[in-house]
């Protein structure tokens, strides 16, 4: 019983702050857990800093905001949600939604976004949403992940080649277009940088180190770029793209090392560099994005969730995890803090580390802080070839091809299919389509599998069911499956080819589990039919559901024409009894009218 407790809980709790309350009341809190978790979340703050950074460029905004996203929206979340070791911050799903965003309405506008999708996820969370996570197949989230890994990875390529482009066009084939044009003015120090750092990264791991490699591998690109600096050949750093304006009015480079301070979203830069306002119109033209970013928000969260269920043993709470990813979004934005989530890769790395409580997530946020404010001179010489090529392995590890590819070799063709349109249409168009599709063609295709199992026999002369010879009049047909409107009008039609110059059709339904407003349209359609025609229509074996939904059409049996039997047993033996010999009498070979 208590595994039942644990699930229902998972599926319907709903508090403020559920994890960490849990692990306190539960198994409470001491100087040795603490431990743990600081070693965990000092970890996994090293390896945030330079993540939150990359995908703040990625997302179209200077890189201090991704740092921002990792100190306010972690902390808050991993202080309010429902997963126990999930770390929030900036992720690479977001790329794709929160750079055509930026692009469009400035830092304001991706700031907006981000906190009207936070009240979305609290709406989701009060509404106990949390459970639906699991009506989405894995060819979905596969095929989105996968397109959202190419996309990631084809923006990169400007910096990757440190190619000459002010910007990219939002269409996927005219960003190739550009792309290509631009290869030839590939700078060469750029490429060197980016190709070293990305060697690191995928040989680094084969040392067996406790140390992540993207650390290694940006600490050897940015030397790299400084040795090669000192040769003349320069390379494009954090600190030349990015700068900042002192208290003084004068301008600084790469990072502000400023805690992150209180401001309106809406009075931040829009794309012209003035505050965009607030306006009406403005969130109208907001919400289909904000709409989006929740929606995928919550997608990724609770399948962070659910994965680290299954490191750990542990259950998170979905709609507390709602609450906390919605609180966190909401607030993060007043200090400059983009769209969080949870990041599956550095939530495993928290597990890895051995964090025991959402305090090593606090502890993470805390460490983001010091860097912020102690390392962002250091950080402005990080080269963009190397956020790039550190960008590139995240977006492979995004877009799990091993697992895509598994699922291409084994996978039935329904599945399959709405695999490939997901990617394609992540790829060609955006996410929310790709979703949305793969959704829609996921139920259809499921529906038409789960329509064709449902199948019509003719069990007449089966000694397994019937122990006597019936009526020549007679047909008893067995149907298995459940009679919904996919499947109804078949079976129907069916049943009426089979039931020609038959008098006494026997509908043997144990089989049946679900009768909806589809099949009962077509039963009824029958019974109209059995009437003009004088025929008998003679039902057993009804299940639970149908039962229940006959009862609350109102389906009554009619005198000569319809009735009902609890069993298909009773129903032989009331209506061809044996005579004494063991033998049908000679009147049963006409059938009898319907008691």
């Amino acid at each position: 019983m208590p595994h039942i407790s644990n699930f229902r809980t998972q599926l319907f709790s709903l508090r403020l702050g559920h994890a960490l309350r849990e692990v306190i009341a539960k198994e409470g809190y001491s100087g040795k857990h603490f431990g743990q978790d600081l070693m965990a979340g000092v970890t996994v703050g090293i390896i945030a800093i330079p993540l939150a950074m990359a995908l703040a460029i990625a997302s179209g905004v200077a890189p201090q905001y991704g740092l921002y996203t990792a100190i306010i929206g972690g902390f808050i979340i991993a202080l309010t949600g429902g997963s126990r070791y999930s770390i929030s911050g900036p992720t690479a799903a977001f790329v794709v939604l929160l750079y055509p965003i930026a692009q469009e309405f400035g830092l304001a506008g991706l700031l907006m976004a981000g906190m009207m999708s936070g009240g979305i996820l609290i709406a989701m969370a009060l509404l106990r949403l949390g459970r639906l996570i699991q009506y989405i197949p894995q060819s979905v989230t596969l095929g989105f992940t996968a397109g959202i890994g190419v996309v990631i990875a084809v923006l990169q390529l400007k910096d990757f080649f440190g190619l000459p482009i002010d910007s990219m066009p939002e269409q996927f084939g005219e960003k190739l277009q550009v792309l290509a044009l631009a290869l030839p003015q590939t700078d060469f120090p750029s490429l060197v940088v980016a190709l070293v750092t990305l060697a690191v990264m995928l040989l680094w791991p084969k040392l067996k180190l406790p140390v992540p490699a993207h650390l290694p591998a940006i600490i050897v690109g940015s030397l790299l770029a400084l040795l090669l600096g000192s040769f003349g050949q320069e390379v494009e750093t954090i600190g030349s793209r990015f700068h900042y304006l002192l208290p003084d009015g004068s301008q600084g480079n790469g990072i502000p090392p400023f805690l992150p301070s209180f401001e309106w979203p809406w009075l931040q830069p829009g794309p012209d560099g003035e505050p965009l306002g607030l306006s009406w119109q403005m969130v109208k033209a907001l919400a289909p994005a904000a709409f989006a970013i929740a929606m995928l928000g919550a997608i990724e969260s609770l399948l962070c969730a659910v994965v680290l269920d299954g490191m750990t043993g542990k259950r998170h709470s979905a709609n507390s995890e709602l609450l906390g990813q919605g609180i966190g979004n909401i607030v993060a934005p007043f200090f400059g803090g983009i769209t969080a989530t949870a990041a599956i890769a550095r939530s495993a790395a928290n597990v890895k580390a051995g964090a025991f409580s959402p305090i090593s997530a606090i502890i993470h946020s805390l460490v983001v802080l010091l860097g912020l404010v102690a390392l962002a001179g250091l950080l402005s010489f990080l080269p963009m070839a190397a956020m790039a090529a550190l960008l590139l392995v995240v977006a492979w590890n995004m877009s799990e091809a091993p697992k895509a590819w598994q699922l291409l070799k084994t996978a039935p063709r329904s599945d399959i299919w709405v695999f490939l349109s997901c990617f394609f249409l992540t790829v060609a168009f955006d996410m929310v389509i790709a979703i949305s599709f793969g959704i829609m063609l996921a139920a259809l295709l499921f529906m038409k599998e789960i329509a064709e199992m449902t199948r019509l026999y003719d069990i007449s002369h089966n000694k397994r069911y019937i122990d006597r010879p019936l009526p020549n009049d007679w047909v008893v047909l067995k149907i298995n499956g459940p009679l919904f409107f996919a499947a109804a009008e078949r079976i129907f039609a069916e049943i009426a080819q089979m039931t020609q110059n038959k008098q006494t059709i026997v509908l043997y339904m144990d089989g049946v589990s679900i009768l909806d407003a589809g099949g009962m349209a077509a039963l009824n359609k029958l019974i109209r039919k059995c009437q003009s025609n004088d025929t008998r229509l003679l039902v057993a074996d009804l299940q639970f559901q149908p039962i229940r939904t006959l009862a609350k059409a109102k389906v009554q049996p009619i005198e000569g024409v319809l009735k009902f039997y609890p069993t298909l047993r009773e129903l032989i033996e009331e209506q061809v009894p044996l005579s004494t010999d063991g033998q049908t009498p000679a009147k049963a070979t006409q059938s009898k009218p319907a008691q």
